[in-house]
């Protein structure tokens, strides 16, 4: 067994018991259950869940970055080395987003009317779910980048952080060069004529985007140890 397993596990049992991932995940339903109406297009549906994932990645990474106490994190960090932690950290974050996102796409998938979005053109279901699991996959990965970057150990100020991530939250969903942009957009103008469109592209940039953020941020977890 790979000894980053064990980490997973232990970071992953401390969001459990700390309940502090309630707070996003209530965030997700609470967008879910606003912007996800029954017989909606389905991938404009998809869209909407899957931009919405994409802060609550953030928040889930920095809340599996930090809730750790200094005394223990020393302790793993001494018998595990200060990156292989870290990295079990982000982990547990991206794996908790990914959960979210599988889940929020089948409840839209339950939900909408498999069609275009004036309701005239079938989109069939399975290829729907297909790209609307990829936007969030792509959507998951780039949230978790950017709360990789807003938390420690890049940013060690709790309020700039805080400010920091969700401004790039926020622009990561409308700028041009990111990934998750592409992925909600390929959906939405998909919904317009009924084609399903792979955001294949966007998924290589935004796992190439997450893991350029993580090892970085690992290396530096070493050497600010």
């Amino acid at each position: 067994m790979s000894p980053l397993v064990p980490l997973v596990r232990y970071q992953s049992a401390l969001l459990l018991r700390s309940q502090r991932w309630l707070a996003p995940v209530l965030l997700y339903a609470a967008l879910l259950g606003i912007g996800v109406q029954q017989g909606q297009p389905v991938l404009d549906s998809m869209g909407y869940a899957a931009a919405g994932l994409l802060p609550v990645a953030a928040w889930l990474v920095r809340i599996c970055v930090t809730q750790e106490p200094e005394a223990a994190r020393a302790c793993a960090a001494a018998t595990a080395g200060p990156a292989r932690v870290h990295l079990a950290s982000l982990l547990s974050g991206m794996g908790c987003a990914a959960l979210l996102g599988v889940v929020g796409t089948a409840y839209v998938a339950a939900v909408s009317d498999p069609a275009s979005g004036d309701h005239q053109v079938a989109v069939p279901l399975g290829a729907a779910c297909a790209a609307g699991l990829i936007a969030a996959g792509v959507c998951a990965l780039t949230g978790a980048a950017v709360g990789t970057l807003g938390s420690r150990p890049v940013l060690r100020t709790r309020g700039w952080s805080l400010a920091l991530t969700a401004l790039a939250a926020l622009l990561a969903l409308v700028l041009a060069p990111s990934p998750a942009r592409y992925a909600v957009f390929d959906l939405v103008t998909g919904s317009r004529t009924g084609a399903v469109h792979l955001a294949l592209v966007p998924l290589g940039a935004a796992l190439a985007l997450a893991g350029t953020a993580a090892a970085g941020a690992c290396a530096l977890s070493a050497r600010r140890r």
